[in-house]
């Protein structure tokens, strides 16, 4: 099976440029750039030399030894949080950047949920001496305040949209209604979404998480080949970047975790895949979140960076085929995952990662099976909602702290 994208930008029947007539040119001044620069080493060398020395790559991958005894596997962490500003959103934002500045473009612009995706564009922005304005739900703004400052503090300008449910679909609207009154400018989306050869160019960006993993499992173990690989999705890109350099091996089973939000029996859910159907969103074909008149429904999740109603082109065809199982996980059960994390390792998730650390509980596993989960994202802008949901759930929180101390 072939999972890679077409020239016309297709996975299988997903993909596209569904887009208007006056960005048509950006994106192709945008995709002949990305296809020259990614074979030029000039340009792969600068990149490599901002993510070791910038960044803080490579990542560690960590064997984590408190979650293997308690689920009887080798489990291990791929640390993406210990990225500078926190995730693996600087990855693609860095890569963005460098292409924006080929492109002579002295604007950038972007959307963003959880804030993650628009700290790394303004570090990036601040970095290449680039202008920016970042697109942000209001909602978001609220409950992602630590974000919004530090973006501020950047030099972004922050533009809260309060239209629709003021998340991260509509602050996606925001910056493309934008992009088209503002052509010049260069739109940094922040996952693996939106019209060719976006969803092509974050993968790309994002593939440093699962080629270092090989080479890291490698030296640990002596074999570069996880059983188990495990990521959180969204719009998908830590997931396509950890995926990347496994897909054609069929040996090692990829899972993606939804957030469920409140349920799958709810309309209070974000799990695309699980509850929706192909259509077009943000200038691509795949699955999303539809009434019957395909009217896109407002998705639900406690996490920010979840709570969108699409999922990237690739990963609608990497479902369709059946090379990568998705499956959800809810609210409670994302931050029973978080709770266990903190007090069994030390280390605080954000709240995206802690979906896919509460696949463990649903699954049982060969005691020499080597499972690897992208810890997409470090906690601290999550420090409100966690304390927030102990509050509302102190049963639970406390039962947490009982079991794991």
């Amino acid at each position: 099976m072939n999972y890679n994208i077409d020239e016309k930008g297709y996975y299988g029947p997903f993909g596209g440029a569904f887009i208007p007539e006056i960005l048509q040119t950006n994106v192709r001044e945008l995709k002949a750039c990305f296809r020259l620069q990614k074979q030029d080493p000039a340009f792969n060398a600068e990149l490599n030399e901002l993510l070791q020395y910038y960044v803080g790559r490579p990542t560690p991958l960590y064997a984590a030894r408190a979650l293997s005894d308690r689920y009887r596997c080798r489990i291990f962490l791929k640390r993406e949080d210990l990225n500078h500003t926190g995730s693996h959103k600087i990855n693609n934002a860095i890569g963005q950047a460098l292409l924006a500045k080929k492109m002579y473009k002295s604007h950038i612009i972007a959307e963003t949920g959880a804030g993650q995706h628009g700290v790394a564009t303004a570090t990036a922005c601040a970095l290449l001496g680039t202008e920016c304005t970042v697109f942000m739900g209001a909602v978001d703004v609220a409950r992602q305040k630590p974000n919004v400052e530090r973006m501020r503090l950047l030099g972004a300008r922050v533009i809260p949209v309060t239209c629709g449910s003021a998340t991260l679909k509509d602050a996606a609207n925001e910056a493309i209604r934008y992009w088209i009154s503002n052509p010049h400018v260069h739109y940094i989306i922040g996952s693996v979404i939106g019209p060719d050869p976006y969803p092509e160019m974050v993968a790309y960006f994002q593939s440093v998480i699962g080629n270092e993993t090989a080479e890291q499992l490698r030296v640990q173990t002596g074999k570069s080949l996880p059983d188990y690989a495990i990521a959180c999705i969204g719009g998908g890109s830590n997931a396509a970047g950890l995926f990347q350099p496994f897909l054609n091996d069929a040996s090692v089973r990829m899972i993606a975790v939804e957030a469920a939000g409140k349920g799958l029996h709810t309309p209070h859910t974000a799990a695309t895949i699980a509850k929706g159907s192909p259509g077009i969103i943000h200038g691509s074909k795949t699955f999303l979140l539809q009434d019957d008149d395909g009217q896109i429904t407002e998705p639900y999740s406690i996490s920010a960076g979840l709570d969108y109603p699409g999922i990237g082109p690739m990963h609608a065809w990497l479902h369709t085929s059946g090379r990568v199982h998705f499956t959800a996980a809810t609210d409670d059960e994302a931050m029973t995952a978080a709770f266990q994390l903190m007090r069994q390792e030390g280390i605080v998730p954000a709240i995206e990662s802690a979906h896919a650390l509460a696949l463990l509980d649903k699954m049982s596993f060969g005691k020499q099976d080597k499972v690897v989960i992208c810890l997409s994202g470090r906690g601290d802008k999550d420090m409100e909602a966690y304390q927030q949901y102990m509050a509302k759930e102190h049963s639970l929180a406390s039962n947490i702290y009982a079991v794991t101390d």
